[in-house]
């Protein structure tokens, strides 16, 4: 028996997902996206009732806006999670990422079963690299000098970190990758890159490029003060970021806040990704 899949929201990634679960023979209905005019053998769905006729419901990253409401940046109006969308999809299989953020404003469904494919270290490991490479592709679009020999600083040794330090040293820039950890330094310095401490961080000088990675104000109002203004700033960390933005503007530095890359400047494999963590939860679950 074919499967139906409703997407509900999300940015482009989750359009391509949707192709990829139709190439796999499932049908597909689409919810929150009443701005895209064309959407092939996708289903666009008015009304959320056609919620009751899926099998399995996919909520986006994040789930919800800073307002509540559920992320739906193709929608002209906007979708509100609440009691009836948990009525709705009540009995299916539904995967919702970082879902504590969606509980803050919609209480109930913190007793609903959902899986969360955000969390998956395959999942999270392949979106680390795609969003380095799209930390690499800012890089590339906005610096106006080469990443050969550029002198290149990224804070944090995550995920991210480690894919983007690779990826700039295969480049030839030098690279100086600040952490915490006695066991990260010595990482960082077996990889051949240069480590700085993260919490002696005074000044930033010199770099052309800084990067950061670390979901937690690491640029202060005192670290900007002492910081070039003709670096590039890429934050990379989710919302509120590593870098203080009001006080940059006061202090009229530039930064580019780069949230959701993959979604952004590789949706097609960012949807790929989705859609293949999900086929594969599915079936260890029924396993």
């Amino acid at each position: 028996m074919t499967k139906t899949v409703g997407i509900i929201g999300g940015d482009k990634r989750f359009l391509f997902a949707g192709d990829c679960f139709l190439k796999d023979k499932y049908n597909v209905k689409l919810f929150g996206f009443s701005k895209i005019t064309s959407s092939g053998d996708l289903q666009i769905c008015n009304s959320l009732d056609e919620l009751s006729k899926t099998d399995i419901v996919i909520f986006p990253v994040p789930p919800v806006n800073q307002y509540g409401d559920i992320n739906t940046p193709f929608s002209k109006e906007p979708l509100k999670f609440n009691s009836k969308i948990l009525k709705l999809i009540s009995g299916k299989k539904i995967f919702c990422p970082m879902k504590e953020k969606a509980v803050k404003f919609c209480k109930e469904f913190k007793n609903i079963k959902s899986y969360d494919y955000f969390k998956r270290e395959d999942f999270t490991l392949l979106n680390a690299y795609l969003t380095a490479e799209g930390a690499l592709q800012i890089a590339l679009n906005s610096y106006e000098g080469a990443i050969l020999d550029s002198k290149i600083l990224i804070c944090g040794f995550g995920r991210i970190g480690k894919c983007l330090a690779k990826m700039l040293r295969d480049l030839k820039a030098q690279v100086y990758v600040s952490a915490r950890k006695a066991t990260d330094f010595a990482k960082i310095t077996m990889n051949g890159y240069r480590p700085l401490n993260t919490e002696q961080l005074k000044e930033i000088r010199g770099f052309d490029i800084v990067f950061n990675t670390v979901p937690a104000l690491i640029f202060d109002e005192n670290l900007l003060k002492n910081t070039d203004k003709n670096t590039l700033l890429v934050d990379l960390a989710s919302l509120p970021g590593g870098i203080d933005k009001s006080a940059a503007q006061s202090l009229d530095i530039d930064i580019i806040h780069a949230l959701a890359l993959p979604g952004k400047t590789a949706p097609k494999t960012a949807g790929e990704i989705i859609k293949n963590t999900i086929v594969k939860m599915l079936e260890e679950d029924i396993r």
